[in-house]
């Protein structure tokens, strides 16, 4: 798709694009839902459940230091009432590292965030409560490291492991002196490392493994267990001459590999660019899409594996020219992977989908929706619940009359894509 008939499709978007061939690639039916937020709303988050059902967490602000990390579940027709995990004037509010949850093969849900450990502003821990029943009631929180220290923890992927275990990966600060500037990386600071840690159905915690010993300060992690059970965990790495690409590492059966770098973009960055990757895979078949801005140049980009991530092939540009990065993924049946991102356009700030394969890469890009006020749409994030596929955005929110206020607003659309092998 052209930059002119991207802005032609802006310019006329409605929900339901099936009368656009680039939907049609992508969505047969696409429709805005009703959400349960209300209030001053940070990053929403969606997962799909044991069940089917979806569930979307999120962090609801009052007041200068009040918040709550609400959660609801979508049933296919309406949301249950919002439900508090956690709330307090200690709770650490960041656009970019922002709760999420996991639906667990017994049931049970699993939602982390992250609360205050000391006298700087990043200075956080992990949190993770687990409700057994259906999200009405949560337990006590468990924290998945164990240093003890006031440093930065955060940036957590959470996983179902093994018959009824919970598997938590995370970015770790114990040896990095983080300060009060989010991502500054003074060489004297140390180093981000990249650990993980499972957790028994009875709460036991296993040994606090280091991954990588220097990572990127600020993106993201994703990670995907395939149907081996193989697990593979995405971030961006950081060498000792500041080329911060995308890395991959994996545990087979039960062992962690090495550091895989992947996407070789050779991107020199004296800081954090707070744009983490996404994985998704299902079979033999996974994907990988990140952001880059290697030589200046901002780029998203993909690459495929058919060996259940051992290897990749060549990567992909996917994006129309402007991309803000902000990724999101997901593996379909059929070996094709739907990619979300967000793109500056002269129209504004786009949040856009595009069906791929390793064959020919991205089909023409839909416009899920345009804020043309600034930044705003935070990092959208998807889930696959059978034939249907689930985003969240926010975006400004506006008053009874319609006008912009000083708040965010969580939108959700719901759009079906043909899932048939």
């Amino acid at each position: 798709m052209t930059r002119g008939s991207l802005f032609s499709l802006i310019a006329g978007l409605t929900f339901g694009l099936t009368g656009s061939s680039g939907a049609a690639q992508v969505f047969s039916t696409l429709a805005e839902i009703d959400v349960p937020s209300t209030g001053v709303v940070e990053e929403p988050s969606l997962v799909t459940l044991a069940d089917g059902r979806v569930l979307m967490s999120w962090t609801e602000v009052s007041g200068d230091t009040f918040a709550k990390v609400e959660t609801a579940i979508y049933d296919g027709v309406t949301w249950s009432d919002p439900v508090t995990v956690a709330e307090g004037d200690d709770l650490f509010i960041s656009y970019a590292d922002f709760s999420s949850a996991v639906g667990l093969p017994d049931g049970r849900i699993a939602v982390s965030w992250l609360r205050m450990n000391g006298d700087s502003y990043y200075d956080y821990d992990i949190n993770i409560a687990i409700s057994g029943d259906g999200g009405k009631t949560w337990d006590t929180p468990i924290v998945p490291h164990r240093d003890g220290l006031s440093r930065q923890h955060g940036f957590v992927t959470l996983l179902p492991d093994a018959k009824d275990g919970l598997l938590a990966m995370w970015l770790d600060g114990r040896s990095y002196e983080t300060g009060d500037t989010f991502g500054s990386d003074d060489a004297d600071a140390g180093a981000m490392q990249l650990r993980a840690t499972t957790v028994t159905g009875d709460r036991t915690l296993s040994d606090d493994l280091l991954l990588d010993d220097r990572t990127c300060t600020c993106c993201q992690t994703s990670a995907v267990v395939t149907d081996d059970g193989t697990v593979l965990l995405a971030y961006r790495d950081r060498t000792a001459d500041e080329v911060r690409d995308i890395s991959v590492v994996r545990r087979v059966e039960g062992t962690w590999t090495d550091p895989q770098p992947v996407s070789g973009d050779g991107w020199e960055i004296d800081g954090c660019p707070v744009n983490g990757p996404a994985i998704a895979a299902r079979g033999d078949h996974a994907a990988l899409v990140w952001f880059t801005g290697a030589g200046g140049v901002p780029a998203v980009k993909m690459a495929f594996s058919d060996d259940r991530g051992a290897s990749f092939g060549p990567a992909r540009q996917i994006d129309l020219g402007g991309p803000a990065g902000r990724v999101d993924l997901l593996q379909l049946v059929d070996g094709s992977a739907l990619v979300s991102w967000v793109e500056w356009t002269a129209a504004g700030e786009v949040l856009l989908t595009c069906r791929a394969t390793a064959a020919d890469g991205c089909g023409d890009p839909v416009a899920i929706a345009v804020n043309r006020t600034g930044n705003a749409m935070g990092f959208p994030r998807m889930t696959l619940a059978g034939d249907d596929v689930y985003i969240a955005w926010t975006e400004p929110s506006v008053d009874a009359e319609g006008r912009p206020d000083d708040g965010t607003a969580i939108h959700v659309a719901r759009g079906t894509v043909d899932l048939s092998e």
